[in-house]
C-alpha cells in the first residue's frame, strides 16, 4: 500500500451527497469532480436520506439541550465564584 486512507469531513460528505441528490450530474461525474469513488457517493446519499427525518425531529430538542447545558455551566461558574468570594472574605476580614 502506498498511502493512507482519506478521511473526509462530515461537511464534505454532506456537500457531495447533496450534489448527488440534485441530480443535475451523474454520480461518475461527481466522483471525478470531488476525487472520491462512486460507491462512497451512493453510501453518503443513502445515509443522508435515512437521517433526513432526524434533522427536523431533533432540531428543537438539540437546541433545548444546548441551552440547558449552557445554563448548567453558568450555574457551576456562579457557584465557584461564590465559594471564592466567601473564602476571600474569611481570609481578608471585614473591609472598613
Amino acid at each position: 500500500m502506498t498511502g493512507k486512507r482519506k478521511q473526509h469531513t462530515a461537511a464534505f460528505k454532506a456537500q457531495v451527497a447533496l450534489a448527488a441528490l440534485k441530480g443535475d450530474r451523474t454520480v461518475n461525474e461527481l466522483a471525478s469532480q470531488y476525487g472520491v469513488h462512486p460507491t462512497l457517493i451512493h453510501g453518503w446519499k443513502k445515509l443522508l436520506l435515512a437521517g433526513a427525518d432526524q434533522v427536523f425531529s431533533n432540531g428543537a430538542k438539540a437546541g433545548a439541550g444546548d441551552a440547558a447545558a449552557g445554563q448548567a455551566e453558568l450555574f457551576e461558574q456562579i457557584g465557584r465564584l461564590k465559594m471564592e468570594l466567601e473564602w476571600l472574605k474569611k481570609k481578608v476580614g471585614p473591609i472598613v
